[in-house]
């Protein structure tokens, strides 16, 4: 890997073509080289027969063109030795005289494999049994091309800098078992495709989608090159793919029909990658077939400190308008169910939830406003219990009021203002204090009410808490942190907010949508100290920092498992112009020391359903003692800290 964060630059390129011309091909390929290697590019990958056109049709029967496309391979390898990105192109070779459909794999003048096509479609348009013979047994071979002697078979793979890759041809992938599958169980984790997939209507989103899902079940990155301008429109038309995807996810994809070379770029996370297949235990085929490792020797591409990716700031939100609308019902889904097999299970037809007017409450409200119609439940057995207290602003108390109300909920109203100050004079602290112990003892005094209530009705207390609060400790040991059922456990706070503002577009009116829109609006506060009038004193991101910020360090803490110094670096990028470096570090530290120490409080959280990647149960996503020690991440930042304050 070419830098400290374990990146790995890739590209497919789609050079034109010229047919049966293959000194013409080699410069052109000498060109994408070229470019590549300015970009940074390790490797970098071309389509199918590149070197001569797929379309030759019986013309790659032809000595000359046999002889031609080895002496362009050999020009392509001698201009280019000076390079160190790897290339892989397209070419026929003949072994035994045998001729087949191969890919070559070369860099700084030296051929260090070729790699056969193992299974050739003759099926529709296409008729390639009339040229090719499959290199699916081809095993343990060494051949003599292009000048140089050179490992040829199905049955290699290469590693370069300590990361491996496998190659296959066009149909491969198509098959049932592909031999990227088998690549990818054996260690590969670049799997690149030379293709020649002609184009059709509707074919192409499928072929995305192919792709997209070859990555994801080989748990690797998937590049993918395919003819384009320049071969025979005779019967069929080659628009010209070049796409890149990661673990299901696709990174770049080029665009089609156009008559101009084009080349996609994308820095792969072969870190991440490697920490997702060590997570999971099932990722292994103890019937693969064993493959040679070809292990590659060029100078490594110099790292320019830049990330050719999308860094997405808010990776619990989807980005594009639509697909979060089908986050949005997805999850929603997901918390019905879960409250409603509960439900069941108990016999529980009353459902009790402290209603603060506040994000959480509302979007627990929602939901199990949904559960309730899912099972045919009347929602007058939803106890909506609105608990004012020395920081309840106006605001929120009416906003909690319309809610319970507009929903055709029960609305209850127990003020916690004479309980606390009796307990105050109880325990012996002023009721002028402004402690721990004077703020949690309303949360506690809340949960309480809440539980006794249930009690009386013979329901079940439902937890509003969501999953960042819990990342963080944000929660009253034993107060909100405590339920009977967590709602929304595993709902970050980004999301908590897109929730609630997708339901007042989608499914409420009038003044239902009026109040959910105003708590959007809303800042978060657990509202335990006095309000100054109307304007709340407590503002929940001042003191623990921006959950937009939180919630992408739990994302790659826990799903990608970053060290501190990557999450730091990703965040300055995905945040640029909201958070400079120095906010960045301080959050960070803030939220290492708080992830860390607060683990008891999660260990001891009531069930909530998982909704999505990430989740915090005990008993689930997240085994960790509540002894675990932060420092050694907390030293980690302090040095990028350190290296800063040096740099300025």
């Amino acid at each position: 890997m070419n830098n400290q964060y374990g990146y790995m630059r890739v590209a497919a390129a789609v050079p034109r073509v010229h047919i049966a011309d293959a000194h013409r091909n080699a410069e052109g390929a000498l060109k994408i080289m070229q470019d590549a290697f300015q970009e940074g590019v390790e490797i970098v990958v071309m389509p199918e027969l590149s070197l001569v056109g797929y379309t030759c049709g019986d013309m790659v029967l032809q000595k000359k063109l046999l002889r031609d496309s080895e002496r362009a391979l050999a020009w392509l390898m001698a201009e280019t030795a000076d390079i160190p990105t790897i290339g892989i192109v397209g070419l026929p070779v003949v072994y035994a005289d045998r001729l087949y459909n191969c890919a070559a794999v070369f860099g700084q003048g030296v051929l260090w494999g070729i790699v056969p096509k193992s299974y050739i479609p003759n099926y529709g348009e296409f008729s390639e049994l009339r040229w090719w013979v499959s290199g699916f047994g081809i095993r343990d071979r060494m051949i003599r091309f292009a000048g140089q002697e050179c490992p040829f078979g199905a049955d290699i793979m290469f590693d370069i800098h300590d990361v491996e890759f496998g190659v296959e041809i066009c149909e491969d992938m198509w098959v049932p078992v592909p031999p990227s599958s088998m690549q990818a169980v054996q260690g590969a984790k670049l799997l690149f495709n030379l293709s020649a997939s002609p184009e059709s209507v509707c074919k192409h989103d499928y072929l995305i989608s192919l792709i997209a899902e070859q990555s994801s079940r080989t748990m690797a990155a998937y590049v993918y090159a395919s003819s384009g301008h320049g071969e025979s429109s005779s019967d069929l038309v080659f628009a010209g793919n070049a796409v890149i995807a990661e673990l299901g996810r696709v990174l770049g994809v080029s665009e089609r029909f156009v008559r101009n070379d084009r080349m996609v770029i994308a820095d792969i996370d072969v870190e991440y990658i490697s920490t997702r297949r060590t997570a999971r235990n099932t990722f292994y085929y103890p019937e693969a077939p064993e493959m040679r490792v070809v292990e590659i020797d060029v100078d490594e591409i110099c790292y320019k400190g830049d990330v050719r990716r999308h860094i997405e700031p808010l990776y619990f939100v989807p980005e594009d308008e639509a697909a979060r609308a089908i986050h949005c019902r997805e999850v929603f889904a997901i918390q019905s169910a879960g409250l409603a097999q509960r439900l069941e299970h108990t016999g529980c037809k009353t459902a009790v939830i402290g209603i603060s007017g506040g994000l959480d409450s509302t979007l627990a409200l929602l939901a199990v406003c949904d559960t309730f119609d899912l099972l045919g439940l009347d929602r007058k057995g939803i106890i909506g219990v609105t608990m004012p207290g020395f920081g309840t602003t106006d605001r929120t108390y009416q906003n909690a009021l319309t809610m319970v109300r507009e929903l055709g909920c029960t609305l209850r109203e127990i003020s916690i203002r004479e309980a606390c100050e009796q307990h105050f004079k109880d325990i012996g602290i002023s009721a002028e204090e402004r402690s721990v112990a004077y703020e949690n003892s309303q949360a506690r005094e809340r949960t309480q009410i809440l539980m006794d209530v249930a009690n009386i009705c013979g329901g079940m207390v439902i937890g509003t808490g969501d999953m960042s609060e819990l990342a963080l400790g944000w929660a009253t040991y034993n107060g909100d942190q405590m339920s009977m059922y967590g709602i929304n456990a595993s709902v970050p706070k980004t999301l908590v907010r897109y929730m609630v503002e997708w339901y007042a577009d989608n499914r409420a009116e009038g003044v239902l949508r009026e109040a959910l829109r105003d708590v959007v609006a809303t800042p978060v506060s657990p509202e335990l100290l006095p309000a100054d009038g109307e304007n709340i004193a407590q503002r929940t991101e001042d003191i623990v920092g921006p959950y937009d910020l939180h919630d992408f360090f739990l994302y790659c803490a826990l799903r990608r498992r970053y060290a501190p110094s990557k999450i730091a670096m990703l965040a300055s990028i995905a945040f640029e112009g909201a958070y400079d470096k120095p906010t960045i570090l301080k959050w960070l530290k803030v939220f290492f020391h708080r992830f860390f120490t607060q683990q008891f409080k999660r260990s001891a959280m009531p069930d909530g359903p998982k909704v999505g990647a990430v989740g915090l149960s005990p008993r689930g996503d997240l085994h960790m003692p509540s002894d675990a020690q932060e420092r050694a991440w907390l030293a980690e930042v302090d040095e990028i800290e350190r290296e800063l304050s040096e740099l300025n």
